[in-house]
Formats: C-alpha cells, structure tokens, sequence
C-alpha cells in the first residue's frame, strides 16, 4: 500500500524561529501518523527541521532538492531526489504531495502555493502573515485550510484524507 505523502514547504535560510519550530513538530505529528514527509530537502529553515523532527520519530522522509551540491541537503532524508531544476523543482513538490502544509512563508513558498492551487491539491497554511493568509484564503477559496499551530493541522490532514478516498 503506498504511503501518504505529506509536503511540507516553507523558507529557508529566512525561517523565523517560530517557522523552524512548527516544523519540527510537524514532522514529529507526521510521522507517527505514519505518513511521509516530503521537503525541499535542504539543510536549512523548515526543510531541515521538518525533516529532523519525522526521522527523530522514525519517519520516512523525502527531500526534492533544486540542485546537486551534496553539502546543501538535510542529514535526515532518507530518499534524496536530485532535479538540478532549481526553483523549477517546487512543481514536483506539489505534485508528490498528497497534501501540502506551508509552515511560515516566503517567496519560493508562495511559488509551491499557487502551484498547488494550480494543481487542485488541498493546502494548510500555518504562517503568522495574517495578509497571506487573506489573500490565499481568498484566491483558493475550498483548498486552503488555515491551522495556528502543528496540533490544529493533523485533525485537518485526516479529514482532507478521508474526503479524497
């Protein structure tokens, strides 16, 4: 039976505190639900720590990484998926995922988004930008789901499961 594949999309090396932590956990929630994480799989902001905290639990994680500079990817992906696409990789993201959180936001993540809303794919954004909140909120309308923290975004990944089935 294959796996659920959860992508989890934030920033980089502009994470905030807040961002790194929320990932963490929800890498943590993600995996003992059993289902697999995928980042951008850089050492980095949100895809590391999303990444640590599912392996921590003994998650499976998966890193799409935009490039193939080995000193760049997250010790803690056990598949690493090389594109050498750059930001062209964040379609794969989206598409790999069967849902998508953004934990915290910046460009690249606004970019993996609108691809997702592109794509009809599901989306819970966990940012404290209340104007990207808005403004995605209004442009996916059914699609974007919003969570204050990682314990709110579970509850909401099993619902949007079960309505996919």
């Amino acid at each position: 039976m294959r796996k659920t594949v959860i992508g989890v999309m934030g920033p980089g090396a502009d994470a905030t505190k807040r961002d790194i932590e929320n990932a963490q956990l929800l890498g943590e929630l993600i995996a003992k639900k059993g289902w697999a994480v995928l980042s951008g799989g850089r050492n980095t902001g949100v895809m590391d720590a999303v990444s640590k905290g599912a392996k921590g639990k003994k998650g499976l994680t998966i890193g799409i990484l935009p490039d193939d500079d080995k000193t760049k990817f997250s010790e803690a992906l056990d598949v690493v998926i090389v594109t050498n696409m750059r930001s062209g990789r964040n379609y794969i993201n989206v598409l790999s995922s069967d849902i998508i959180i953004a934990c915290g936001m910046n460009s690249g993540t606004a970019s993996e988004i609108a691809l997702a809303l592109q794509s009809q794919k599901p989306i819970i954004l966990l940012s404290e930008d209340e104007e990207s909140k808005i403004f995605f909120k209004k442009l996916g309308g059914n699609l974007v789901h919003l969570a204050n923290n990682p314990k709110e975004a579970i509850p909401i990944i099993e619902k949007l499961l079960e309505n996919q089935k």
